[in-house]
């Protein structure tokens, strides 16, 4: 049973920002001092990633593990280790959650018709004796992803400088 008044946990849940919150906070530090530079919230891409790292074209979310629903089945919608639905106005929350899930995915899906990469960092993965391991391998990600990028396109280069040096002998 809730200890609040419905007026008071309504006030609770209108304070919680979408912006700037403390995981968002954690991971936008971490991968400053490893040397990312990344755009905030953009509006332009589908979902409005957290963060926004155009030279590994890649978005990251970082998602709160209620809100999102981590570890929560979609056909079951119990209770997880990090995720413990309300028991009040259980049908609304469990709705809402599943709303929230089933967007994250179609967004991610868009995104990557898109070309863009996508990295979810849950809530439960910045506690501090997590945190470093967790941010240490979304660098590793992105340095991965960057590689296996430009080694793409570097063979393309080849190809093409290849089949040129054929037309010019022939020619």
């Amino acid at each position: 049973m809730d200890h609040l008044t419905k007026q008071q946990r309504s006030k609770n849940m209108a304070a919680i920002r979408n912006k700037d919150t403390k995981p968002e906070m954690i991971v936008r530090r971490g991968l400053w001092k490893r040397g990312f530079r990344y755009r905030l919230n953009c509006k332009r891409l589908p979902g409005h990633p957290d963060l926004v790292l155009r030279k590994y074209r890649t978005c990251i979310f970082v998602n709160g593990c209620f809100w999102h629903g981590h570890f929560v089945e979609l056909s079951k919608m119990e209770s997880s280790a990090c995720c413990k639905i309300p028991a009040t106005n259980h049908e609304f929350w469990v709705a809402k959650i599943r709303r929230n899930k089933e967007r994250d995915k179609e967004e991610q899906k868009k995104l990557a018709a898109m070309g863009w990469h996508c990295i979810t960092v849950w809530e439960c993965e910045l506690k501090p004796s997590k945190q470093e391991e967790t941010l240490d391998s979304i660098a590793f990600t992105l340095n991965h992803i960057y590689l296996q990028d430009h080694s793409i396109l570097k063979s393309f280069d080849v190809v093409e400088e290849e089949s040129e040096m054929l037309k010019a002998a022939e020619g």
